[in-house]
């Protein structure tokens, strides 16, 4: 059976496409791929369209809104999964219309589906008090202790997203003067964040202790579960999951859920507390756009009220009078009916 024009495109843009010309990272490749296999269940389910048989043709824009409903009301999914899988097919239909530029009013018309508008929700975010806590709960008298705490330090301290914090190897870590972590982010992007002194004395005894300043573990992945593999994503998030329980034994400081991405959001605020410029956060968290960083600013209260404080002279006084001296005010008062 000759395979469709959906199927060449759609195998085309995965594998050749998004890592080759876009350069795409491995965790951008496999959501767009989910996005895709969701629209093949729905097309089968709900549609009664055999996968061999789906060509562009039948996806048009009426089918594809019809498909981000269903994602948001029958799989119960939010607005901004909802935005992320229609980014990934707006990417699909832009490339579809350079390959195949006598369906481009077609494509267009899909491309033309606008993002679902919604609330921006608050930056999730931990206290210096609640980080603290939380990072004083691993035990420092097993090795495993002595692992989670390295490994919580380094995904506070670095600001980096969870899968830079798994995908990290051993020649990453820098601990000459001065010491540095070596990541690679969203699209292959390499950038190098300098470490404090505390997470480099636990960086420095966590690879003397675990023989993995030999040079031929170079390669080796920096933290591995009990399997000798690489931890995942999950498991990290398990392993946090662990020291927020013992952490709200202690104070309710702590919220309920910490996901991972809460410590990068946690070191960014603290960061902008303490006064450190956007540029240089921008730089730390490995953002694009300055508009993204600027987010923190934003869901920061605090340094607002300060900012205009230190912009304005006081204007208001706020001294006011004791209204209990003016007698005939207070006959007046008593007597108003």
């Amino acid at each position: 059976m000759k395979p469709t024009d959906f199927a060449t495109y759609l195998t085309e843009f995965l594998s050749i496409y998004l890592p080759g010309q876009k350069n795409a990272s491995r965790n951008t490749i496999a959501s767009y791929r989910d996005t895709f296999k969701l629209l093949i269940r729905y097309c089968q389910e709900q549609r009664d369209i055999p996968v061999e048989k789906l060509k562009m043709s039948m996806l048009t824009n009426g089918l594809i809104t019809d498909f981000l409903e269903w994602i948001e009301k029958s799989r119960k999914c939010s607005i901004a999964t909802r935005n992320q899988r229609l980014a990934a097919i707006h990417s699909f239909y832009r490339y579809a219309q350079y390959e195949e530029p006598s369906g481009i009013l077609h494509f267009q018309k899909v491309i033309a589906i606008p993002i679902k508008k919604t609330s921006k929700p608050s930056v999730p975010h931990l206290t210096p008090e609640a980080m603290k806590l939380l990072l004083s709960q691993p035990g420092k008298m097993t090795s495993k202790g002595r692992r989670d705490l390295t490994l919580l330090s380094v995904l506070y301290d670095s600001g980096c997203r969870v899968q830079e914090l798994a995908d990290l190897k051993v020649r990453d870590v820098v601990l000459n003067n001065p010491a540095v972590l070596i990541l690679t982010g969203k699209g292959n992007k390499v950038r190098r964040v300098p470490l404090m002194k505390n997470t480099m004395t636990l960086l420095e005894h966590y690879i003397q202790e675990n023989s993995l300043d030999k040079p031929w573990k170079s390669d080796y992945p920096l933290f591995i579960n009990k399997q000798h593999n690489k931890l995942t994503k999950e498991g990290i998030a398990y392993i946090i999951s662990q020291y927020v329980s013992l952490a709200r034994k202690i104070s309710t400081i702590v919220p309920e859920k910490v996901m991972p991405h809460m410590f990068r959001h946690s070191k960014s605020m603290h960061l902008l507390q303490a006064g450190v410029n956007l540029i240089y956060i921008r730089d730390f968290l490995g953002h694009e756009d300055i508009k993204t960083t600027e987010i923190y600013a934003k869901c920061d209260s605090e340094l607002k009220r300060k900012a205009i404080e230190n912009a304005y002279p006081d204007l208001v006084d706020s001294n006011l009078p004791d209204w209990n001296k003016d007698a005939a005010l207070l006959v007046w008062l008593s007597n108003l009916k």
